[in-house]
């Protein structure tokens, strides 16, 4: 559940500058007529070149897919778009709506101006556009087959066209493309799952954004290869394609938030519980705490939960407070509870018991990881509690079978430097050493130190994030140019009247 609540993340709008254009469509509005309007939005960012007039366009489809008569709203748009009955953009699109809303009267009548006379070479973004709508009709009614085949051929249509207008509208394709696939049977992560043949697609996609400079599709296309790869477990592929590919720096936020949760994911693992946890943490900083993005917040947020156990430490108590997370970390709530006290047979019981909830969630094998933190938690307890403490009560405490294994617990723990303490082999007993105080060491400052740096890179990427006027050194160049005459103007001016008041000067004063 929270897998298909994080791939309803729609593509975030950039803000920008002041537009004459509404910035979304009216609430009021029917859903053919949000469509129409969507085309002028497209035509107009095919006339500025500027991609922000189709992610406004793009951030409409969660209205659109809301109406009761979606459908017939696509339908309506089609025929707007292409009022020649046997156009064939226009019935490769039909062919995916039912029989009753292709039959049905159209509104070629109400057709934009623009889109009327043009051919499909020259409307390729509304085209392209219509088909999205259609991926998104296909994907809510459940149609994944019929789905799956008509984005198949839409993608490499997409691809073919190579139009920077058409980046944003490439990568929300793509998406649907892959959601596609792992819909279908076997689902991953079985080794004959479809999501295995579409990686031929997906790779052939990330080489021509990186060599066309598409950075929507590129970020799209990496994304949807590490969650490929993670959904049937080839983590060492997973590490090769993050090794060789660089992450566009200029992603949308719900891009950037699904690669460093991927990213994190792989680093757990493969053992690397800080790299993990540093990207985790950035995750949950940059996704949206409300709204259909929730369930990402939710799946990232458990992660990061079970990273910071491995790790050795426990998560603040507030986090599970927060109305969006109560519910859907109650099992990792007793999970904390059962690793914080060192109780090992409440940590055996609660895997027991949310097992299922842990494999849905993907994080059942890192739990079972946590049956050693567990012993180590406790041992801490232990000589945190008592100064001299018998091998023989260490076993009945932590329920381990035999005092020789309790022995050696307690000796791994010694050596990690989870306690300060020794064995006194001959009596049986482990002898601990008091503890110092922590604002004596590096702790308190290394802890701030890591403060402050979190919001030092927060303050650098919101930077990085603003965004400028195009061509803004253009116009203060022509700016300066036009100045500079100006002043070359005035000053010959100067000069000319300057020579004309000396002409006339010495003839008043010699009638003087």
């Amino acid at each position: 559940m929270a897998d298909k609540m994080v791939d309803k993340m729609d593509i975030d709008a950039v803000n920008g500058e002041k537009e004459e254009v509404k910035v979304g469509p009216a609430p009021n509005l029917p859903a053919e007529r949000i469509i129409i309007n969507n085309f002028n939005l497209i035509n107009q960012a095919v006339d500025a070149f500027d991609a922000r007039f189709t992610l406004r366009a793009l951030r409409s489809i969660a209205t659109i897919r809301k109406a009761d008569n979606f459908a017939e709203a696509i339908a309506v748009g089609i025929k707007t778009a292409f009022p020649k009955p046997r156009d064939n953009a226009r019935r490769v699109l039909e062919d995916m709506l039912p029989e009753r809303v292709r039959t049905a009267p159209g509104a070629g009548s109400e057709a934009n101006g623009n889109a009327k006379e043009q051919d499909i070479a020259e409307i390729a973004e509304v085209w392209a556009y219509l088909g999205v709508l259609i991926q998104v009709y296909l994907y809510d009614h459940q149609e994944y087959k019929k789905g799956a085949n008509f984005s198949t051929n839409f993608v490499e249509k997409v691809r073919s066209f190579n139009r920077r207008t058409m980046d944003a509208i490439g990568a929300k394709a793509y998406f649907y493309f892959s959601l596609f696939h792992e819909n279908l049977d076997p689902k991953p992560p079985s080794k004959q799952s479809p999501v295995i043949g579409i990686r031929p697609s997906l790779l052939a996609a990330l080489r021509s954004a990186v060599i066309r400079k598409d950075a929507e599709t590129q970020a799209a296309a990496t994304v949807l290869l590490l969650r490929n790869y993670i959904s049937t477990a080839d983590i060492t592929q997973d590490d090769l394609l993050v090794a060789q590919t660089q992450f566009p720096t200029s992603a949308a936020n719900n891009q950037v938030c699904r690669y460093l949760y991927h990213l994190g994911r792989i680093r757990a693992i493969q053992l690397a519980y800080t790299d993990a946890h540093d990207h985790l943490e950035s995750a949950t900083r940059k996704s949206p705490t409300t709204g259909p993005a929730v369930g990402f917040y939710q799946q990232s947020t458990k992660l990061l939960i079970v990273v910071e156990l491995l790790m050795g430490d426990i998560p603040s108590r507030s986090l599970f407070r927060q109305p969006s997370l109560e519910a859907a970390l109650h099992p990792y709530f007793k999970l904390v509870q059962a690793v914080r006290v060192g109780d090992l047979q409440a940590f055996l019981k609660c895997t027991g018991t949310y097992e299922p909830q842990f494999r849905q969630d993907g994080t059942y094998t890192l739990i079972l990881r946590l049956r050693q933190n567990v012993i180590k938690t406790g041992v801490r307890m232990l000589s945190l509690s008592y100064s001299r403490i018998s091998l023989r009560d260490i076993c009945t405490r932590l329920g381990v079978s035999s005092e020789e294994s309790a022995e050696y617990i307690t000796a791994k723990a010694i050596r990690d430097g989870v306690i300060e303490a020794s064995l006194d082999h001959q009596n049986g007993h482990l002898v601990t050493v008091p503890a110092k105080d922590a604002y004596s060491t590096t702790e308190p400052s290394e802890a701030f130190h890591a403060r402050i740096e979190a919001l030092l890179g927060m303050r650098d990427e919101c930077v990085m994030a603003m965004r400028y006027p195009m061509n803004k050194h253009r116009q203060e160049i022509a700016e300066a140019a036009k100045a500079r005459e100006r002043e070359r103007e005035l000053a010959k001016e100067i000069v000319e009247g300057d020579a004309e008041g000396d002409d006339g000067d010495d003839g008043g004063f010699e009638g003087m």
